[in-house]
């Protein structure tokens, strides 16, 4: 619980930092913690990591300045497609194969990080190059394959919408704090899923399910402790934010993607 409160606080950072809901520090930790389950933990952590990224995303765009989420005004069709894709997702989560939802994490975070690092745009988005070209918004049509995906993984949203932003000219700041709305609008519906309709998996040493904190695929003693871990760090981050150069803050984000390859590849069944 101590690892998990710990983690909570990296939680709490990340979401302020790169609008991660916890679904890349998370997904890994739990997968460790709930290791009994065998096969199934990483099921258990994607279900688990929605159900963090719920509360931390909705909790950071309470906090996030009217003026900053002003720029997606006029993007209800983009919240109700991320909305299909994530229940969409939380769906196929329950009837993938677990080994094939763990390395699929691991390919896509691989391919983000080549992403980020190789195409131009992420380091130096366009709108830092060319001051007087506002930022684009993102289309509506990429909310539900975004939504799919990132519910499906455990991801959040903001693996897709960050590198997105931050390509359409948004500094790593605003791209980091309009993460967390879209996290929310995907990640809502499918934390009811997992909650709601999936049956608990087996644990390996006959352990009943009711003492490893399980409901449906969710361990809600592991959201617990992160969640006490990163809310008051994302509370304390948003009213007083760090002052980072947004390129390091690119850097660092692509930095953290590294580390969860990394961490996923080296836990893998």
């Amino acid at each position: 619980m101590l690892v998990l409160l710990g983690v909570g606080l990296l939680t709490g950072t990340t979401t302020v930092l790169f609008g991660f809901g916890g679904g890349f520090v998370t997904v890994p930790v739990v997968v460790w913690a709930d290791s009994a389950l065998g096969g199934e933990a990483t099921r258990v952590a994607v279900a688990t990591s929605v159900v963090v990224m719920v509360v931390n995303a909705g909790f950071a765009t309470a906090v996030t300045p009217r003026r900053t989420l002003a720029a997606l005004r006029g993007g209800g069709p983009l919240l109700l497609l991320l909305a299909a894709g994530g229940a969409a997702g939380a769906f196929a989560t329950r009837l993938a194969p677990p080994v094939l939802t763990h390395w699929a994490f691991v390919a896509y975070t691989a391919v983000t990080l080549a992403d980020v690092l190789l195409r131009p745009g992420f380091l130096r988005p366009r709108g830092q190059a060319a001051s007087s070209v506002p930022p684009r918004a993102l289309p509506a049509l990429v909310g539900a394959p975004v939504g799919a995906l990132a519910a499906f993984l455990g991801v959040g949203g903001s693996v897709m919408t960050v590198p997105a932003m931050r390509r359409a000219g948004h500094p790593m700041r605003v791209a980091a704090a309009l993460a967390n709305p879209l996290t929310l609008a995907l990640s809502l519906p499918a934390a009811t899923v997992h909650l709601a309709t999936a049956a608990a998996p087996a644990v390996a040493d006959g352990t009943p399910v009711g003492l490893v904190g399980l409901v449906g695929l969710v361990d809600l003693r592991a959201a617990t402790a992160l969640l006490l871990g990163a809310l008051p760090v994302i509370a304390l981050l948003r009213r007083h934010p760090p002052h980072i150069p947004d390129r390091v803050h690119a850097w660092a984000y692509a930095g953290l993607l590294g580390v969860v390859v990394a961490a996923m590849a080296l836990s893998g069944p």
